[in-house]
C-alpha cells in the first residue's frame, strides 16, 4: 500500500496500476446501486413485474411476455441510459480535466448543440436514417470542437476562454437549431424538438446496440491516453517537461470525448447537466486531486439512469429524460457558480 492516500499497488514492478482504495470502494458502492436502478428499471412501468420475474427473465428462467416486455421494451432503454451516462460522464472529465476548470463540459461549452445541428441536417436535409444521422451528428460535434478550439487557441490554451468562446458557439448554434425547426415540416419538427430535449423514449435495440459497441470502443482508446491525461491535469508546462506531447495528446483525448458525445446525441439528443456534474460528484466524493474517471463514468451512469426513473414514474406526466437533468443539474450549476466565486479572491 503506498503511502500518503491509501492506495493498493496491483501488479508487477514494471507493469502495475495503482488503485485508490476510496475510489474503489466508491465504484463498487455505485455500481451496486446502478445495478439497483437497472433492476427498478425492469420491473416497474404499465405492466409491474416482481424482481424475481426480472431476475428470471435475464437468467433465462422465464418465458412468456415477461420476456418480451424486459428483453424488447425495458432492458434496451435502461443499459442505454447507464452507458449513455457513463459516456457523457467520461466526456466531461476529460474537458474539466483538460481545461482544468469545473464548468467545461461538452453541453456548456458548444459540442451537444453542434451534434444536434448535425443530426438536423442529416435528418431534415438528407433524409434521416439512424446511420446518417449519427455521422451528422459527428461531424457537427467534430466541427463545432474545431472552431471552438481555433477561437480559443490564442496564446496557448486557456479554460476560462474556452468556456466563454464555446458559450458562445453554443448560443450561434441553438439559433440555427431553432431556425431548422422553424423552416421544417411539423411532424418532423415535432420529433426533433422532443430530440433535442434529450430523451429516451425512442431507444430501442435497433439503436442501442450499434450506439453502445462505438461508445464501448471509443472508451477503450482511453486507458493509453490516461497518463498523459493525468499529466494535462498539471499544466501544459509539467506535462511537457513530463515528456508528453501536449498538442498530440490533447487533440487525442478531445477526439474521443467529442465522438462520445456525439453518439449520444445522434440516439437520444442533447442530454444536459450530466457531463458537468457528474465528474465533479465524483470527485469531490473520492476525495482525489484530479477527476476519476472510473468513477465518475458510474456515477454518469447513476444520474441519467436516475434521471429516467424519474422522467417516466414520479413525474405525473412522461416526460423526456433531459428536462429532469436540466432541473437537477441547474440547481447544481448554480451551487458551483458560487461556490467557485468563494473561491476566487
Amino acid at each position: 500500500m503506498a503511502t500518503g492516500r491509501r492506495r493498493v499497488v496491483v501488479g508487477t514492478a514494471r507493469c502495475n496500476l495503482v488503485v485508490g482504495v476510496r475510489s474503489a470502494a466508491l465504484a463498487g458502492a455505485a455500481a451496486v446501486l446502478l445495478a439497483g436502478f437497472v433492476l427498478l428499471a425492469l420491473v416497474l412501468g404499465d405492466y409491474p413485474l416482481s424482481p424475481g420475474e426480472a431476475i428470471g427473465v435475464l437468467t433465462g428462467s422465464t418465458e412468456g411476455f415477461a420476456r418480451t416486455v424486459v428483453l424488447d421494451w425495458r432492458l434496451p432503454r435502461a443499459a442505454a441510459a447507464a452507458v449513455f451516462g457513463a459516456a457523457l460522464a467520461v466526456a466531461g472529465a476529460i474537458f474539466q480535466t483538460v481545461t482544468r476548470n469545473p464548468l467545461a463540459s461538452p453541453d456548456i461549452i458548444g459540442l451537444a448543440n453542434g451534434s444536434f445541428t448535425g443530426m438536423l441536417v442529416a435528418l431534415l436535409l438528407l433524409g434521416g436514417g439512424w446511420p446518417l444521422l449519427m455521422t451528422g451528428s459527428l461531424v457537427g460535434g467534430l466541427l463545432a470542437a474545431v472552431a471552438i478550439y481555433l477561437l480559443a487557441l490564442r496564446d496557448g490554451l486557456q479554460g476560462f476562454r474556452l468556456i466563454v468562446v464555446g458559450i458562445g458557439v453554443s448560443a450561434m448554434l441553438a439559433s440555427v437549431n431553432t431556425w431548422m425547426l422553424l423552416r421544417a415540416e411539423l411532424e418532423t419538427a415535432l420529433l426533433a424538438s422532443a430530440w433535442g430535449a434529450g430523451t429516451l423514449n425512442t431507444v430501442t435495440a435497433a439503436n442501442a446496440v450499434p450506439a453502445g459497441l462505438c461508445l464501448l470502443a471509443l472508451l477503450a482508446l482511453l486507458p493509453p491516453l490516461a497518463p498523459a491525461l493525468r499529466q494535462l491535469d498539471l499544466g501544459d508546462d509539467v506535462a511537457a517537461a513530463a515528456g508528453v506531447r501536449v498538442g498530440r495528446s490533447r487533440t487525442a483525448v478531445i477526439a474521443v470525448a467529442v465522438g462520445l458525445v456525439s453518439v449520444v446525441t445522434a440516439v437520444a439528443g442533447p442530454i444536459s447537466f450530466v457531463a458537468l456534474a457528474a465528474p465533479q460528484i465524483a470527485r469531490r466524493l473520492a476525495r482525489a486531486p484530479g477527476i476519476p474517471l472510473t468513477v465518475s463514468a458510474l456515477t454518469g451512469a447513476v444520474l441519467l439512469l436516475g434521471a429516467d426513473l424519474i422522467a417516466q414514474h414520479l413525474v405525473p406526466l412522461t416526460v423526456p429524460v433531459g428536462v429532469v437533468t436540466v432541473v437537477l443539474g441547474g440547481g447544481y450549476l448554480v451551487w458551483l457558480l458560487v461556490h467557485e466565486a468563494r473561491r476566487r479572491p
